[in-house]
């Protein structure tokens, strides 16, 4: 059995929540996407150093728009409340295996906008239309051992710990050990996500 995926690049999948849009990052949101990659105690577990220079901001911006065209493509929308248009944040499906019909997860999220479940809003509308647009039964996401926000986000989205990765990442100057947490499509019943 042959199973159809659609191919990220031609359109940008503009998505809706409740309280989101999810939509296409562009060069006007450099000095949003610079806020917040330049937040040291909001990045501190990101996984890349932090922006010293609203010039990296657009440059970020522009590898995100790549990853639609690379052989593992990537989509990551940027993340904006609908009363006010204010962008609070970026998530993404990247490093898609097609032939194993998986990838792997990325977010981060303005300090501003912690603590009223934006995040987990906006990575449901994410991961179901990977689920139904790219054919996945797998998700992955790689979340430092202290970042306790974001091991909460995962395990209410139904993703199981599977164990410890040994300075996996490396990020300012340091190593860093990562915890591995997936996804399967069978443990994603949107019923259960109240």
């Amino acid at each position: 059995m042959t199973v159809e995926t659609v191919d990220p690049a031609p359109a940008f999948p503009s998505l809706t929540t409740p309280r989101l849009r999810l939509r296409e990052l562009t060069p006007d949101d450099t000095p949003e996407v610079f806020e917040i990659h330049s937040d040291a105690e909001g990045m501190r577990w990101f996984g890349s150093d932090l922006l010293t220079r609203s010039e990296q901001a657009l440059g970020l911006i522009e590898t995100f728009a790549a990853w639609r065209k690379m052989p593992n493509p990537g989509t990551r929308w940027g993340i904006e409340r609908k009363e006010n248009g204010h962008l609070i944040g970026t998530c993404g499906l990247f490093k898609w295996n097609r032939a194993w019909r998986s990838c792997t997860i990325g977010y981060e999220l303005a300090r501003s906008a912690w603590g009223v479940g934006y995040m987990r809003e906006a990575l449901v509308a994410m991961l179901q239309w990977g689920f139904d647009n790219m054919a996945l039964n797998r998700v992955e996401a790689l979340i430092h051992p202290e970042n306790q926000r974001s091991r909460r986000t995962v395990a209410r989205l139904g993703f199981a710990f599977e164990g410890r990765m040994r300075e996996a990442g490396f990020w300012n100057g340091e190593t860093q050990d990562l915890e591995l947490h997936a996804l399967l499509m069978r443990d994603w019943p949107p019923g259960r996500l109240g």
